[in-house]
């Protein structure tokens, strides 16, 4: 027997990280066997035996698995009888559309793929979800997960986690904000992400946003009219563009569009539901990531001219 643990003891035999999968209803010679066609053990004998003497450590799960080069047997069963499956990992960044996270989803070679159609009121009946347009309702993460987990269980836990940060943050809410609703929220957080990506600017962005609601002026915000272009849009908003009504050209519009543009982060969520107290109704882009604010539309051109003019 001492032997035998020795040779559990031994480091299999692997120059590198590799993943190793046991098809459901694979018995434990099957295993051995498929350990010997990768190379990590020479003889399945000593696993074999030691299984005789300890027949619990030959339970193995079924599932996908990391093996290590500074794994030994022992330390294999364990892991396999425990079933913690190796996890697979997919990220989906603030800011990106939901069409963007369908073709990441589709491109992760992981993935179960079971969202057939591109159709959103197709997807969302799919995911039994009440919205029948998916933008914005999910939250930006890296979500682990082990192989062949469904698109739509991903898709899922992204959307809990959207609610209940959505939720918990309209719950904490400033007071008198132009929003009826968690969902009107969420359409102005998710222009909010789009207009900046640097976050100490969110809650500035928010300010002016909510002044230009109560005075009740257009939103005039470019993301918008990018998001109703779709793929006609190429890289240039035109005069055109601006000129005309698509249910999101917020130059066209008065208040919110229809839905969402994008997946929020938590940064703008949080600035959406606490505006900084500003005189703000305008700001133009330094070029450089961040903003120039101006209280007066005279300030704005002043800011327009020396950002986007070069005057």
């Amino acid at each position: 027997m001492t032997n035998v643990q020795y040779k559990m003891g031994q480091q299999l035999n692997l120059s590198k990280n590799q993943l190793f999968t046991i098809a459901p209803g694979t018995n434990f010679g099957q295993f051995t066997q498929q350990l010997l066609q990768i190379g990590a053990i020479e003889s399945s004998i000593w696993l074999k035996i030691y299984v005789r003497f300890f027949p619990k450590e030959g339970l193995i799960k079924a599932g996908t698995y990391q093996l290590t080069p500074k794994m030994n047997s022992k330390q294999l069963l364990s892991i396999l009888q425990s079933g913690r499956e190796h996890q697979f990992s997919i990220t989906f960044i603030e800011g990106s559309t939901f069409k963007e996270w369908l073709h990441i989803l589709r491109s992760h070679p992981n993935v179960s793929q079971t969202l057939t159609s591109s159709d959103y009121t197709k997807v969302t009946k799919q995911l039994a979800i009440k919205e029948q347009h998916p933008e914005g309702l999910f939250f930006p993460d890296t979500y682990l997960f082990t192989a062949n987990t469904s698109d739509v269980d991903i898709l899922k836990r992204a959307y809990r986690e959207m609610k209940s940060l959505l939720m918990k943050e309209w719950e904490s809410r400033d007071e008198n904000l132009p929003y009826d609703t968690p969902y009107q929220a969420l359409i102005m957080a998710s222009i909010i992400e789009k207009e900046s990506g640097y976050m100490a600017e969110h809650q500035i962005i928010s300010s002016v946003f909510v002044n230009r609601l109560y005075k009740k002026m257009r939103l005039q915000t470019d993301p918008t009219v990018i998001y109703g272009l779709g793929d006609r849009y190429k890289g240039d908003i035109k005069r055109t563009h601006l000129k005309e009504k698509t249910a999101y050209n917020t130059y066209r519009i008065n208040g919110l569009p229809p839905t969402p543009i994008a997946m929020p982060g938590k940064s703008a969520i949080y600035a959406t539901m606490h505006p900084e107290l500003t005189d703000y109704y305008y700001f133009v882009s330094q070029g450089n990531g961040k903003h120039v604010f101006s209280a007066t539309l005279k300030e704005h051109n002043q800011a327009v001219a020396k950002y986007i003019l070069n005057k």
